[in-house]
């Protein structure tokens, strides 16, 4: 027969174990998905955009200053509930309360080429610690 101090330990071990290999298994917290409101502008660059791919003004894509490249975000015109989703590849915008900068082609599908600015509503799965403002989405 064990001692009873050698049961313990072993008890002990194998409800570390246990518990261990349950917190592992279960899926972490997930962080709250990246929500930015603010200016959005088009532009048509047709030179190489910082990820180092050709940039095309015909495609959905945008520039934003830090979401990952590659990143898929939906774009929601906060006017006309209009949205389309775009895929990070460039950096910027460079001009002041500005968050993301689109295509044209984006800009054509949430219906604002003509003004060249609309307010908008960016969010994406992929979470961003302390960049998120979606209190400012009226």
């Amino acid at each position: 027969m064990p001692k009873p101090t050698s049961l313990k330990v072993r008890n002990s071990v194998f409800a570390t174990l246990v518990l261990s290999s349950i917190a592992w298994a279960a899926p972490a917290k997930a962080e709250e998905a990246f929500v930015q409101c603010g200016k959005a502008s088009w532009y048509n660059l047709r030179g190489t955009t910082a990820s180092g791919e050709q940039a095309d003004p015909n495609k959905l894509a945008a520039a934003h200053p830090s979401l990952p490249f590659g990143t898929l975000a939906t774009v929601t015109n906060l006017k006309n509930g209009k949205s389309v989703v775009v895929r990070i590849n460039d950096r910027g915008p460079f001009v002041k309360r500005r968050i993301i900068d689109v295509t044209q082609a984006a800009a054509q599908k949430l219906g604002f080429v003509q003004q060249g600015i609309a307010k908008v509503k960016v969010t994406s799965a992929t979470p961003l610690a302390g960049k998120n403002t979606p209190d400012n989405c009226q």
